[in-house]
């Protein structure tokens, strides 16, 4: 299929929402109505394809400049998005009550072609690229724009999304200073992004923070106590811990809420442990506050919106020059394109020698280890 022969295309979000997804759709469309194409955004993930009946419009939007006029600074996604239902695990119920799981990929492909969808940009994580990726092995054009407020897809130095988190956590962090000095208490903030401590590493530094846990380094409690009585000490009465959710302590397991069928574990509860622990430890006043998905909304920064502008209109050059299979990935100062196949399934940790660490480390702030 050559370029010329595009006349419509498909935008799905799937994953959990993150500020600058409007963006990206506001940019894919405009840079598609440029080219003469039409524009169509896909409900709630591949929902709006597998089960159009649930919806008033059939589940497929048509995306007119009108329709994505003034949404850039909004946060969440007019399209709605769905971590669950992945078309390749899809969850249905037997007769006897019973869940199993069949791929409807097939089905996804054929309600592409009978809604004359030529392609597809699909926003997402690392769980929406790898159903991009399988799409694309099945013959459909597939273009991939990366997604996660956690920063943790390989091959792409950032996704939007991780500086508006960073931003909040950090206001959050300030703002906690005074309440934990004026207290003399142990503040824990916990933080999200999952197995990787992006989000804690930079928004602790950023905040000014004594402690932050990550989990790349499994931490000695001893090691953080021994900070917060050094602090002690000097006069400084307070301390301010930073926890990614995914951090766990030196031989021991990550902390997991709940684990839903279909959708693995959802992790969260490590902040009132380490607070419990550092309590009985130091005999000082501890509180938690945990940010959750607080994280997640809100108005995406001026750099996540130049980031999700770029990355939408890039991934509409890279369906006109012909490319199939691909992410649009930032590789400063350009966008390029890194297949799909090298993205899908792959988690980018914190390198423990990158500048970012040694700043942390120059500054005296302690990992537990």
């Amino acid at each position: 299929m050559t370029h010329s022969s595009i006349k419509r295309i498909a935008i799905s979000t799937g994953g959990g929402d993150a500020p600058g997804l409007n963006a990206v759709i506001r940019a894919v469309v405009l840079a598609g109505l440029n080219r003469n194409w039409e524009c169509y955004g896909i409900r709630d993930g591949y929902t709006g394809l597998l089960l159009p009946e649930q919806y008033v419009d059939g589940g497929l939007i048509r995306l007119t400049r009108e329709r994505v006029r003034g949404i850039t600074h909004l946060g969440g996604t007019i399209l709605g998005t769905t971590n669950r239902n992945s078309p390749l695990h899809y969850p249905i119920t037997d007769p006897s009550g019973n869940i199993q799981y069949i791929d409807r990929s097939d089905e996804l492909v054929r309600s592409f072609m009978l809604h004359h969808l030529d392609a597809l940009i699909t926003i997402g994580g690392d769980g929406s690229l790898a159903i991009g990726n399988a799409l694309a092995h099945k013959g459909l054009r597939v273009v991939g724009v990366p997604k996660t407020i956690d920063n943790d897809l390989d091959r792409t130095v950032v996704t939007f999304g991780f500086d508006t988190a960073v931003a909040f956590a950090t206001e959050c962090l300030d703002r906690l200073h005074s309440t934990a000095a004026s207290h003399g208490r142990v503040m824990i903030v916990e933080v999200m992004g999952r197995y990787a401590g992006w989000i804690a590493l930079h928004a602790g530094v950023a905040g000014s923070t004594d402690v932050i846990l990550i989990p790349e380094i499994p931490y000695d409690l001893q090691k953080v106590v021994a900070k917060i009585k050094a602090r002690d000490e000097q006069g400084r009465n307070f301390s301010i811990v930073v926890v990614a959710e995914g951090a766990k302590p030196k031989g021991g397991e990550i902390t997991i809420k709940e684990k839903i069928a279909g959708q693995g574990e959802r992790l969260g509860g490590i902040g009132e442990k380490v607070a419990a622990d550092l309590s009985a430890l130091t005999g000082k006043e501890t509180r938690v506050v945990v940010l959750g998905h607080l994280l997640r909304g809100g108005s995406p920064t001026a750099q996540d919106r130049l980031i999700a502008l770029r990355f939408g209109a890039a991934a509409v050059r890279a369906l006109e020059e012909g490319q199939s299979g691909v992410m649009v990935a930032l590789d400063p100062p350009n966008v390029n394109y890194v297949p799909l196949e090298e993205v899908a399934g792959r988690m980018r940790a914190v390198p423990l020698d990158c500048d970012t660490m040694m700043t942390a480390r120059d500054l005296g702030i302690c990992f537990g280890d």
